[in-house]
């Protein structure tokens, strides 16, 4: 795909800047062994980075009168239907069951249509897509889309107008279109690294077997990290570039979320905390003075297991 990434997320910043928040970077100096910069994009709109990628693809599109649908773990489901709403646009959004209660409700509060399926990213996919057929809605990709790339990359471009020092980002990977903005953004400037769960490896084994390859996906981020196949934006990126993928536990990501919370006071979701989790248990370690940098990314959980971080 030959496409001008720099000018692309140039542009997208550009379009969406009155939609969003500049949201904070946090440098902290005793979450683990050395110095880390956070970016704090879970203070985004609807709690995710997602909204960056949904206002682009809406502001640089033509919407048809059948409006728009997407699928979703949750959090996408919810940038869409906010940027819908925004923009005045009419929007169906799929989402599987085990994008959990507060994410559904969220969806359901920002005035989209929305339609739980059973089963797994996939299966919502799978429904949003015949829908799209069927009526000719506009499909808001999840991560697999040169406009939601670009929109997530605005991320990175943000955070070094904010002063980003790190020689590497770690990035938390689920369909892969965040990480993806990060690769398209720095080029190689910047070393990154995907952090997966332990029971999501898409990217990784995506690298290993190739770009079509389908992996089961469980595990407490998986309403967030559970795509079942790696986008090809992503996996070409990945490749040309010779980024690699680390492995977190349920376990890390458990304790990752307890140490926001404890030592910053960040209350965030599982997946939202895995990139740093994949520092805090040592699935990545850095060489010696290797500045590192991670992106906090999601916000939206469940009431019972932000009880039991705020408890712990």
């Amino acid at each position: 795909m030959d496409i001008d990434w720099k000018a692309e997320i140039e542009a997208a910043a550009r379009r969406i800047a009155p939609h969003l928040l500049r949201t904070p970077v946090l440098r902290h100096d005793t979450l683990c062994a050395q110095p880390l910069e956070l970016k704090l994009e879970q203070m985004q709109h609807t709690g995710s980075f997602k909204v960056r990628g949904a206002f682009n693809t809406l502001l640089s599109r033509e919407v048809p009168e059948a409006g728009l649908v997407a699928a979703s773990g949750g959090n996408h489901g919810a940038a869409v239907a906010h940027a819908a709403r925004a923009l005045g646009h009419w929007a169906r959004i799929y989402v599987p069951e085990l994008a959990g209660a507060a994410k559904i409700a969220l969806i359901r509060s920002l005035g989209a249509d929305l339609v739980v399926v059973p089963g797994a990213y996939g299966d919502a996919l799978a429904a949003a897509l015949e829908y799209e057929a069927e009526t000719g809605a506009m499909q808001i990709h999840a991560y697999d889309a040169p406009g939601t790339v670009a929109g997530q990359g605005t991320v990175f471009r943000e955070w070094e107008a904010q002063g980003l020092e790190a020689d590497t980002v770690l990035v938390a990977v689920g369909g892969g279109g965040l990480i993806a903005g990060a690769m398209a953004w720095f080029d190689g400037r910047r070393k990154v690294v995907a952090v997966e769960p332990e029971r999501a490896p898409t990217l990784a084994r995506a690298l290993e077997q190739g770009p079509e390859t389908e992996v089961e996906v469980s595990g407490i981020a998986a309403n967030a990290l559970g795509a079942r196949r790696i986008g090809r934006i992503c996996h070409d990126l990945a490749r040309a570039q010779g980024v690699k993928s680390v492995l977190v536990s349920d376990a890390a990501i458990l304790a990752a979320q307890k140490t926001l919370w404890q030592a910053a006071r960040q209350l965030v979701e599982p997946a939202g905390a895995a990139a740093l989790a994949a520092v805090l248990s040592g699935a990545y370690r850095p060489a010696p003075g290797e500045r590192l940098a991670v992106l906090v990314c999601g916000a939206n959980m469940t009431p019972d297991i932000a009880r039991n971080i705020v408890r712990a």
